[in-house]
């Protein structure tokens, strides 16, 4: 397994990260503990889940699982969404915040948090309201570092010169969906994150399994898929991007990787993406991602890559 620092802050984070927005679900206890001991095996440090998560399992069963191995991981979670009716069980207010942080930590048995992001902009509370909020979390020791997650660049921006300006800690990273086919973090996102040494966490890196090669043009989604049901996998199922998974399927084999390796690689080739959040349930998924850690594209490779996803 390869590490990278992430952002500007001392944190190391193995390149291959686990999601869990199945676990507590999909994925029944045993089935977290045997993926969690596999990630452990294989190196992988960073986990990532949010309080929503199958409404909170995800955070319970993950405090069973990873109890007396603290110090292995660098756990993340994340506040903001509804966890319930009630007019201030949601945003990024300091009383939601405060009552979010204590909630995960009860849930996952644990007395901190290593990586606690925003899950998205709240247009409501202030900025300087959730900043102040984090700062404090921080110096009580209940969290360690704060990112954002779903933020634009101006809000990341803005979020970030205004912790500078206060001296408060400032958010190192930022985790939003970005792949091969969702390249709209190119603009403005990814050229911040690299003048400003902010980390990248991409999620969704294989689009929902398109990305993976297992639908094939033509034939209906295998049975039990995702793309059986989901309409964000349907989305993806056009022409264009039949022939460009296609294209690079063979063009991955020829060298002796999987579709899935080479997803996972291109994103990789930006320097400022720490981990990439790979969601798994089962252990055999993490073991095929792994697999991507070792394979370092040359600027050649990424070109062709590259052109192959403009359509040249």
């Amino acid at each position: 397994m390869n590490y990278r620092q992430l952002g500007n802050s001392g944190l190391r984070v193995s390149v291959i990260g686990l999601g869990t927005n199945q676990f507590g679900g999909k994925v029944d206890q045993a089935g977290v503990n045997e993926i969690i001991d596999g990630c452990l095996d294989l190196g992988i440090n960073f986990i990532d889940t949010a309080d929503v998560y199958t409404r909170g399992n995800s955070e319970t069963t993950l405090g069973v699982a990873l109890k007396g191995k603290w110090d292995k991981v660098v756990f993340a979670t994340k506040v903001v969404s509804p966890t319930g009716d009630g007019p201030n069980d949601r945003g990024a207010s300091r009383y939601h915040i405060i009552n979010g942080v204590e909630a995960s930590l009860r849930r996952m048995q644990t007395d901190h948090i290593d990586l606690y992001q925003m899950h998205q902009w709240d247009d409501i509370t202030p900025i300087e309201e959730t900043l102040r909020a984090l700062d404090d979390l921080i110096t009580s020791g209940k969290v360690r570092y704060i990112g954002a997650s779903n933020y634009t660049a101006w809000q990341l921006a803005r979020a970030n010169v205004i912790a500078e300006l206060r001296n408060w800690t400032p958010f190192v990273s930022i985790q939003n969906q970005y792949h091969m086919l969702e390249r709209g973090e190119e603009r403005e996102m990814i050229p911040f994150c690299n003048a400003h040494n902010v980390g990248i966490l991409p999620f969704f890196p294989l689009a929902g399994g398109f990305l993976t090669g297992k639908y094939k043009r033509g034939e209906a989604a295998p049975e039990g898929s995702r793309g059986e049901s989901s309409l964000y996998v349907q989305k993806y199922m056009t022409d264009d991007n039949y022939t460009i998974v296609e294209t690079l399927t063979a063009w991955a084999e020829e060298r002796g990787h999987t579709m899935t390796e080479l997803a996972h690689a291109w994103l990789l080739a930006q320097p400022q993406v720490g981990s990439v959040i790979s969601g798994a349930t089962r252990l055999e998924q993490v073991q095929a991602n792994v697999q991507a850690a070792d394979w370092r594209l040359t600027a050649e490779e990424l070109a062709v890559v590259n052109a192959v996803l403009s359509g040249e």
